[in-house]
């Protein structure tokens, strides 16, 4: 699990979003090519595309339980159920241990501002919080899967 973590950490330094970092490191595991991931991941950081809505490394572990435990179907409820139910536990963790699962309220500052972007570099906000974030939720997402 370390590895995934140090994968998703190199991806964050590389430029990679926070739910790309996620979601990339499980690739093999859900026979997921890594280009499609990404693309699939894309709009998810900063909480959605700086919205800062549910943090982004929180929706990249969603989505790879998404694609190991969903359905295809639609009318698969016990998939859905498993689904939902590991969702919840992996946000009530992440929250447990970040106070939120939302990136506004994780960063402190707006990302949708100019200001608020150079608060984000100056305070080395993706060091000190984003990548912390994506290594936990990496962790979290291990152990789920």
């Amino acid at each position: 699990m370390p590895e995934r973590s140090e994968q998703a950490d190199s991806m964050m330094i590389a430029g990679g979003n926070c739910a790309q970092a996620v979601l990339s490191v499980f690739c093999e595991e859900l026979d997921l090519e890594k280009g499609r991931a990404l693309r699939i991941a894309s709009g998810f950081g900063a909480g959605m595309g700086r919205r800062q809505e549910v943090c982004g490394a929180v929706t990249g572990a969603v989505m790879a339980i998404g694609m190991k435990y969903g359905s295809a179907d639609p009318g698969d409820r016990e998939a859905k159920e498993t689904v939902y139910r590991l969702t919840r536990e992996l946000m009530s963790r992440f929250q447990d241990e970040f106070g939120s699962c939302l990136c506004r309220d994780l960063l402190g500052c707006d990302l949708q501002s100019e200001e608020g972007q150079r608060q984000y570099s100056a305070k080395g906000l993706g060091i000190k919080v984003c990548r912390p974030c994506v290594r936990r939720a990496v962790l979290l997402a291990g152990e789920i899967l």
